[in-house]
């Protein structure tokens, strides 16, 4: 699930999409959380859950019919508990041949229990049919941050009297897929599915799997029958029905639909047309072609998180939907990649535990950065990766953070932030790093294979990268995933007799773990570089390399895989060297933000060379901190500005470029906000209105009333933030 949406955005999430994870850290530091969270102990196995469903708009309801297939896991039994909350139940009976035997059962409305009619042993399976009616608008559920509502069933508008569609759609995850029909509800359940949604003939549905059949009915309703013939969890579970448009593409032979609102379907394509090349790209590194019968994206109203990859079929929320015009200014590519890596790393082997929650989410941010170094270059990724860093790093304070593997907590929830998501996905870059690519891509197919359509934990993937490497990868695990924290490494760089030395200081908590951390370090030297290999495994440590003359400028982790900080204390011509001749990019955003709080003249050249970077939100930054008193540069800077203002791709640097212009006060630019004002971007011409009311409040005010409605509701918000 993406919450870096609302996370992790997240999009991204939270990003995706992110929530607010300091608060949560700060929360959870105040009580004692002193339950360790098992694994969920199977008693029974879910093996096949055939459902019939029909909805009561005007109640709220959902009336169901469920034939339950189990067996006992192991050890025979008499008893069986299912998650159900808050339902009635008509009848609950065990199928024996054509008969219905009623049974007996109690319920507390969060689980029934059920005695069964004898003791079954591991080997035998049996039907449960029960009969019930779902009442989700009565359940008092509990959200989260990430997942602001638990209560696993939605009617959207049911009564037609809101301005927004009639929908209804279901979300599971963490444990809400109960609360519309009973089962099982953890993750470490697995059961193939039928699923019989009766609906308004006007209407369309999504389910899991393959829509196997659809028959009409006399009443005006339609029943129409999904399945799925594959094992999943049953969190994963899903129901969509509304005035859907479905789009129709393709991928190695199988279905790739989305399905959107009316108004949004003529930019289906624009939206999610990169799906199939995601597809192709993930199943080709995992060496596991895309595992499921089809694939299909929705958007729903009102979601109640980023988005959801429920199995065979993500949600989304409605932020996804976008007009070509709202598609110049934004999109939610990140989104799209993330859950659909998801269709490998949590569905197809899914975590055993919410404790092993990184084994969906850490991977499925991990998908993003892969997919955006496929589609866009290695800078894009090395651009992706900063960001999930820097999400970490927020979430941290002195180096403090729980562990990525995480068997203490207060709630499930509490496991879907910035740790289980942009720490874990860094965690593996930097496995990938140290294992290389062919080794590391080898381990995640071993372990995809080894568990295919059950579940997995850290310790598995461990395993699986043993039996590929031959090497032992528990001190790696025991480090990142099995206690907490990062490191804040404090660096002195120094240069005499034919030797530059390093020292360097681990300055996090003492709480912390003293982390062991193989970096590499490139000294440039006359023109050439010289990469050394170091190792720090101590809370001070010194390091001399005997080098032919000092050093011009000394790059600590030159790939840039540290999952914590670096206090390098470098001068303003260090992080000039490192933009024009070191120039990941890393170095180069590092440099930006140095010289964005720096006034001299070397750090307004690293802005001036920032104008022009290929990353747009470099550009910004740069267009934001550059200096235009500072008449050295200031010619350069206004000739590249407007060149931005009027002909940059990204129309976030351009908006960026036309509010700096507009604040020199020179009236030679008013044309250029009053031209802005007929762009197709919403951003280009909020930023066009905002810089017109510089030079004029009341012309300003004008432009913005002429403007169409939907155009003034896109524009009005981006003006008050271009303003500030």
């Amino acid at each position: 699930m993406n919450k870096q949406l609302l996370k992790y955005t997240l999009l991204s999430l939270v990003a995706i999409m992110g929530q607010n994870i300091e608060a949560q850290n700060a929360d959870q530091n105040k009580e004692d959380i002193t339950t360790y969270r098992v694994t969920p102990l199977k008693v029974h196995d879910v093996v096949h859950t055939k459902l019939e469903v029909s909805f009561d708009y005007g109640k709220r309801y959902l009336y169901g019919k469920e034939w339950l297939t189990l067996k006992p896991h192991f050890y025979e039994t008499d008893a069986l508990t299912l998650d159900a909350k808050g339902m009635d139940f008509k009848e609950i009976a065990i199928i024996q041949g054509t008969k219905k035997v009623p049974l007996k059962y109690t319920y507390d409305n969060e689980q029934v229990f059920i005695t069964l009619d004898r003791k079954y042993k591991g080997s035998e399976k049996y039907i449960i049919y029960i009969d019930y009616t779902a009442k989700p608008d009565e359940l008092r559920a509990k959200g989260s941050v990430a997942i602001t509502d638990a209560k696993g069933l939605y009617f959207i508008n049911p009564d037609g009297k809101d301005d927004k569609p009639i929908q209804i759609w279901t979300q599971g995850e963490t444990e809400a897929s109960s609360a519309w029909f009973p089962t099982i509800d953890k993750p470490n359940q697995k059961t193939t599915s039928e699923i019989a949604m009766t609906v308004d003939a006007k209407y369309v549905s999504l389910s899991n799997g393959k829509l196997v059949s659809q028959k009409a009915n006399k009443n005006g309703t339609r029943t129409d029958t999904w399945k799925m013939d594959v094992p999943h969890s049953p969190y994963l579970f899903m129901m969509a029905v509304g005035d859907f448009k479905i789009f129709k593409d393709t991928y190695n032979g199988k279905e790739v639909n989305y399905y959107l609102e009316p108004k949004y379907a003529p930019y289906a394509k624009q939206i999610f047309g990169k799906t199939p090349d995601m597809m192709k790209f993930y199943g080709k590194i995992l060496g596991v072609e895309y595992p499921w019968v089809k694939y299909s994206q929705v958007v729903a109203r009102d979601y109640v998180s980023g988005a959801m990859e429920n199995t065979s079929a993500t949600l989304h929320g409605e932020y996804v939907q976008k007009t070509a015009r709202e598609l110049l200014d934004d999109n939610q590519e990140s989104t799209i990649a993330h859950e659909l890596f998801h269709q490998w790393f949590g569905d197809y082997v899914t975590a055993e535990s919410w404790s092993n929650l990184t084994m969906n989410e850490s991977f499925a941010t991990f998908g993003e950065v892969l997919w955006h170094g496929h589609d866009a270059g290695q800078d894009a990724e090395d651009r992706s990766r900063y960001e999930k860093l820097q999400n970490c790093l927020r979430s941290s304070k002195d180096g403090v953070s729980p562990p990525l593997a995480r068997f203490y907590y207060r709630d499930k929830e509490d496991m879907f932030d910035n740790i289980s998501y942009s720490k874990g996905s860094i965690i593996l870059y930097a496995a990938k790093n140290q294992m290389g690519d062919e080794a590391f891509f080898k381990s995640l197919n071993r372990y995809l294979t080894t568990n295919a359509y059950k579940s997995g934990e850290s310790h598995q993937l461990r395993l699986a990268m043993e039996e590929v490497t031959g090497k032992d990868w528990s001190p790696y695990f025991n480090q990142w995933y099995y206690q907490g924290g990062n490191p804040i490494l404090n660096v002195e760089y120094g240069y005499a007799n034919g030797k530059a030395t390093i020292a360097v200081k681990q300055t996090q908590a003492s709480s912390i773990q003293t982390f062991s951390l193989p970096l590499k370090v490139d000294f440039y030297v006359n023109g050439t570089k010289i990469r050394k290999d170091i190792l720090i495994d101590q809370r001070e440590q010194n390091f001399s390399f005997d080098i032919p003359a000092q050093p011009t400028f000394i790059d600590l982790d030159p790939d840039k895989i540290l999952v914590g900080q670096v206090i390098d204390n470098k001068k303003v011509s260090d992080y000039l060297f490192q933009y024009k001749n070191v120039p990941s990019y890393y170095n180069r955003i590092e440099a930006i933000k140095f010289a964005t709080k720096e006034k001299n003249h070397d750090a307004q050249l690293i802005l001036l060379a920032g104008l022009e970077d290929q990353q747009d939100d470099l550009r910004i930054l740069s267009i934001k901190g550059i200096d235009l008193n500072d008449n050295q540069i200031k010619d350069t800077a206004i000739k590249t500005l407007l060149n931005i203002a009027k002909n940059d791709k990204k129309t976030a640097a351009r908006a960026t470029a036309i509010v700096k212009l507009a604040g020199t006060g020179d009236a030679s630019y008013k044309g250029l906000m009053e031209e802005s004002i007929k762009n197709q971007s919403y951003n280009v011409i909020a930023a066009g209105i905002s810089g017109l009311s510089k030079y004029s409040a009341g012309e300003a005010d004008k432009a913005l009333s002429s403007l169409d409605e939907d155009t003034k509701k896109h524009v009005t918000p981006l003006i008050k933030k271009f303003s500030k």
